[in-house]
């Protein structure tokens, strides 16, 4: 039986759920990262420049993947630093879904942002944008570029999941892997997702959606890997390791706190976009 206490072997699409160690996520040629983090340039109150520092401190990479934005992405790779910076941005779907798209370079998520996702944002900067998770896909498209769906069982009463989502017959062919292991989910809604990952022979990830200072971290990616791109490719090769924990209840009570203000002016639009989602989700359900 392995150690604990040593380096992780990605490879065999191991999925374990508990906190991860600094020794078994780092070591030469081991690239792990926390492909699901949240800053002030969305939701959150969490500086980039803050995210780095405490990624260095636990020799992890990440990923800031704010929701219809990728100004803070675009800050991480600027800053110069030694942390391991995967470009990336989460996507709200009209359909329902968060699509977390990667890219190996950030001006191809510039690129892609200004092109495609841009144009397409409605009211409110958190809510889903003006295309289907089959248009993103297909914009994705011509990009070195890693599609994952978020938490993809979705949250109660809401339309976020690709499970959940309308129309969703048909996706799993087109993404490259499922987020495993996303830390704000109950433990019974990720072990679903390791499920289907493996059901539709996809990739595994793993991120901790913080959006907390202190949670970056709890949540990680491991593959073999030197560089950004060889990382993403492992994730499409099913060369992964996840290992982490979900957020506590008390956490994500915290967390619910830290990013209320950041919603409260967008309230009425917000409310329009989950009514129409939640609707949508009751009709599906009745047809025979």
């Amino acid at each position: 039986m392995r150690s604990r206490y040593t380096p992780l072997r990605p490879g065999a699409g191991e999925v374990i759920f508990r906190r991860p160690t600094r020794e078994e996520v780092t070591g030469p040629g081991l690239l792990a990262a926390d492909l699901h983090v949240h800053t002030n340039h969305s939701d959150a109150p969490t500086r980039v420049r803050d995210a780095l520092k405490f990624a260095a401190r636990q020799g992890i990479g990440l990923a800031i993947t704010d929701h219809n934005q990728v100004s803070g992405s675009l800050e991480a790779c600027r800053a110069g630093t030694t942390v391991p910076v995967v470009p990336g941005i989460e996507v709200s779907a009209d359909d329902g879904p968060h699509l977390l798209l990667y890219f190996a370079a950030p001006s191809d998520l510039r690129d892609f942002y200004t092109r495609h996702i841009e144009r397409k944002k409605r009211d409110g900067p958190f809510i889903a944008i003006k295309m289907a998770t089959e248009e993103l896909l297909d914009a994705r498209e011509g990009y070195h570029c890693v599609a994952v769906e978020a938490h993809p069982c979705g949250y109660a009463l809401l339309n976020r999941g690709i499970r959940r989502g309308r129309g969703s017959a048909g996706i799993f062919s087109r993404l490259d892997a499922l987020e495993v292991i996303s830390g704000g989910m109950a433990r019974m809604h990720n072990l679903k997702a390791v499920a289907l990952a493996r059901r539709y022979g996809l990739g595994q990830t793993g991120g901790t959606d913080a959006h907390l200072l202190r949670d970056i971290g709890g949540v990680v990616t491991c593959a073999t890997a030197w560089t950004v791109e060889e990382f993403l490719d492992a994730i499409v090769r099913r060369k992964t390791a996840v290992i982490g924990q979900e957020t506590s209840v008390l956490r994500k009570a915290v967390m619910g706190a830290a990013v209320l203000p950041h919603h409260l002016p967008y309230t009425l639009p917000i409310l329009r976009d989950r009514g129409e989602h939640l609707l949508t989700l009751v009709r599906s359900r009745q047809r025979p």
